[in-house]
């Protein structure tokens, strides 16, 4: 399989979608390389179906424009478009067994009966169905049922598969024995796959970029590892994963590194680029978090050991801060503790401390910046 990544196959332009009053979608740019997994990740009502939906077309965009291999498509019907859906119900013909409903959309296309029994033969294998071609639906286990559906979108060989949440209905061993395959077939093939899922590790495992959205934006698109080890927004370090987050501002800085003081206390980072008493955020993922009973060099940060609460193989400790607030931090299960109540330090590698701007400096910047934001809303300035 020849690897054409960096070619764009989908592209979002400025896409907005509202439902009468209410605008679930807001100005949404997004290219969708082909050959990639990609996975639409956020809450409930944070627009990634709608998003979906809009590709497929099912959804008319309010305003933008949408391109499938170049071309402008919203005035192309589902049907019309190279793409294939996979819903989280599986939509399966409960009157037709597998390979009828396999078959089904090469059969409404007057495909060839002996091309259509070669494809449909062919997706069974793929999916590790054979033998199951005369067993209707309701002799189906869940995830046999999701093989089907997903044969059925494959089998008319698509460009581009859109997967909604397809995997919410299984249990959670199953869940992850098919994100497994979904990845395995999905490289096996080279197809284009978009997934959306409000599941933050399902969307860590299986995709080759994650598209973070949050109240119908998108907050940051990037890799795995982006994503979880340098957020860019509040917002993302909060969602994916856990993370500590400490506000604080900027006291002093040198040529390379920054101190921030906080309400419980101070800490030097390795950072440039922001300017005196600029407010921040701190996101230190509680793996990278540390106590000692002896205080480190660069920290003045003092809390104390509330819980230890073991997870099998890693303990996670409540420090609570001065100010109330309880931070957390995750060592393996072998490590000694510290007893409960005991005064500690709380330090970290300053690497591995992520800074992110605050709204508050977000507006700060744009009117620095000498926009014009007279008669602007919040959507506009955000």
């Amino acid at each position: 399989m020849s690897d054409t990544r960096g070619n764009v196959i989908i592209r979002l332009t400025d896409v907005d979608k509202s439902f009468d009053d209410e605008r679930v979608v807001k100005k949404l740019n997004l290219d969708v390389e082909e050959g990639e997994f990609l996975t639409m990740l956020g809450p409930s009502g944070c627009g990634k179906t709608t998003t979906l939906r809009m590709i497929a077309g099912f959804e008319v965009p309010t305003s933008g424009q949408i391109f499938l291999e170049g071309e402008d498509v919203d005035d192309k019907k589902p049907n019309e478009r190279n793409v294939n859906t996979v819903f989280q119900n599986y939509a399966l013909f409960p009157h037709m067994n597998v390979f009828d409903n396999i078959a089904f959309g090469l059969v409404e296309k007057k495909v060839k009966k002996d091309e259509i029994r070669s494809r449909v033969e062919e997706m069974i294998k793929l999916v590790q169905l054979d033998g199951m071609e005369k067993r209707m639906p309701a002799q189906m286990s869940g995830g046999q049922k999701q093989r089907v559906a997903i044969a059925r979108a494959l089998v008319n060989r698509p460009k581009v598969l859109l997967l909604d949440e397809p995997l919410g209905a299984l249990d959670l061993k199953l869940r992850k024995q098919m994100q497994g395959e979904l990845k395995a077939l999905q490289r096996r093939l080279g197809i284009t796959f978009i997934y959306v899922t409000h599941d933050q590790e399902e969307a860590l495992t299986m995709s080759d970029r994650i598209a973070v959205m949050n109240r119908g934006r998108l907050e940051q698109v990037g890799t795995p590892e982006e994503v979880y080890n340098h957020p860019e927004t509040k917002f993302v370090a909060d969602f994916i994963g856990e993370s500590n987050i400490i506000e604080g501002y900027i006291e002093n800085m040198t040529d390379d590194s920054i101190e921030v003081t906080m309400e419980s206390g101070k800490a030097v980072i390795h950072e440039t680029g922001y300017r005196m008493e600029e407010m921040v955020y701190l996101c230190i993922r509680p793996e990278n978090l540390k106590i000692s009973m002896e205080a480190k060099e660069g920290f003045r940060f003092r809390g104390q050991v509330k819980e230890h609460i073991f997870i099998g193989s890693t303990n996670k400790t409540m420090i609570e801060m001065p100010n109330g607030q309880m931070l957390k931090s995750v060592t393996p299960a072998e490590d000694e503790l510290i007893p409960v109540g005991t005064a500690v330090n709380v330090f970290w590698n300053p690497g591995k401390a992520v800074v992110m701007r605050t709204k508050e400096e977000q507006i700060y910047n744009v009117i620095e910046q000498s926009v014009e934001i007279e008669g602007m809303t919040n959507d506009q300035i955000f």
